[in-house]
């Protein structure tokens, strides 16, 4: 198993690095950037957005007042400014190097986790993820356990009783949960419990209260959870619905096999061939899912729960990056979900090995 392992995090040296070489290749043939976006402030007469970039100011960059001076067709919107500014902006941004060259420099950082400063904040990158990732943890780890919690005893119970009426009106809860979207749950919470139109009984913003770090270590835990109830509530609806239907069907399948009828005439009762044969292989497609899930919940699944509870998190980091074109976020975002996936991929293998024994991997291709 330790040799598995050991091929595995090889592995995921060409798997990052075709990630990341898709990407960047992508980006390169993708409309605007932040040269571009700099260019239409300051044609709108957003001065403050060229502030941010390492604490200079257009004048700083010699723009000429006069359309005398020569048009830069290079980027939209370039007229009329002075091209050595341009060529000043490029180089702030790294663009004046050929995109290979860039590609290979940003890799060599990312090994060593450099991931430069964003292009729009007065911040390091890893210092500005660090910052964020409180609330995607919160969020992923406690939509991710709740939902399993709840999901993998009601989909062997379901199983269980298959077409009795415990199964048909949970079907009823199940589907119903499950058309609902997140975000549309989330207003429905809000309106009912945090002072829409009814009760006010659960804050609407943030992570913690402002006085945080004057209460005490059990009022800490409790504010915490105070904060995180209505935003895990959100997210955990739709995955609740989609592993309980997931557990239930794998253990009907497994139900119906011709090695349980051979336990039973062996004498084994229910509860007996349900947890010595049927749990173990019936679990296996639950656990492949969890990478999926779990990196869902740090990214798209969090991303509008973030938006609308102000949660400011990983996921809206994301989605506002690519908005403002901040690749140096973009891409060291990128980085630390694959990775991450990779890495939780490997886990769930390993889980698969602790469940079942047989399950050899290192007799298999990679």
């Amino acid at each position: 198993m330790v040799l598995y392992i050991f091929k595995r995090i090889l592995f995921f040296i060409p798997t990052i690095f075709g990630i990341m070489a898709i990407s960047f290749a992508i980006i390169q043939f993708a409309p605007g950037g932040p040269v571009e976006r700099i260019i239409a402030q300051i044609s709108g007469a957003e001065v403050s957005a060229t502030s941010r970039i390492s604490g200079a100011n257009i004048t700083d960059f010699g723009i000429e007042s006069s359309n005398n001076i020569e048009a830069n067709n290079k980027y939209r919107g370039g007229q009329g400014l002075d091209p050595e500014f341009i060529l000043e902006l490029e180089k702030q941004f790294g663009f004046d190097k050929p995109p290979l060259e860039r590609f290979f420099f940003m890799i060599s950082n990312y090994v060593r986790f450099d991931f430069g400063e964003s292009y729009y904040r007065d911040i390091s990158v890893i210092d500005l993820i660090i910052e964020k990732l409180p609330v995607s943890i919160s969020l992923g780890l406690w939509m991710t356990l709740l939902s399993y919690v709840i999901s993998i005893p009601l989909g062997i119970l379901k199983a269980i009783k298959d077409g009795s009426k415990f199964d048909i009106w949970t079907s009823g809860v199940v589907i119903f949960s499950y058309a609902i979207p997140g975000f549309l749950f989330a207003i429905l919470l809000i309106i009912l419990f945090s002072g829409g139109s009814y009760l006010d009984w659960f804050p609407l913003r943030g992570l913690v209260s402002d006085n945080y770090n004057e209460l005490s270590s059990y009022e800490k835990i409790i504010d915490y959870l105070w904060h995180i109830t209505l935003p895990v509530l959100s997210m955990v609806l739709g995955a609740f619905a989609t592993t309980t239907l997931l557990t239930k069907n794998s253990f009907l399948d497994e139900i119906e096999k011709q090695y349980v009828l051979t336990a039973r005439a062996k004498g084994l009762n229910k509860s007996q061939v349900l947890r010595r044969h049927i749990f173990r292989n019936a679990m296996l497609i639950i656990i492949a899912g969890f990478p999926s899930a779990f990196i869902a919940a740090f990214f798209t699944g969090s991303l509008l729960i973030e938006t609308i509870f102000s949660l400011d998190g990983l996921g809206l980091l994301s989605f506002e990056s690519i908005i403002n074109r901040d690749y140096s976020v973009v891409f060291a975002c990128l980085y630390i979900f694959s990775l991450l996936g990779l890495v939780i991929n490997l886990l769930s293998d390993l889980a698969y090995h602790w469940i079942d024994p047989r399950i050899d991997f290192e007799k298999r291709e990679l």
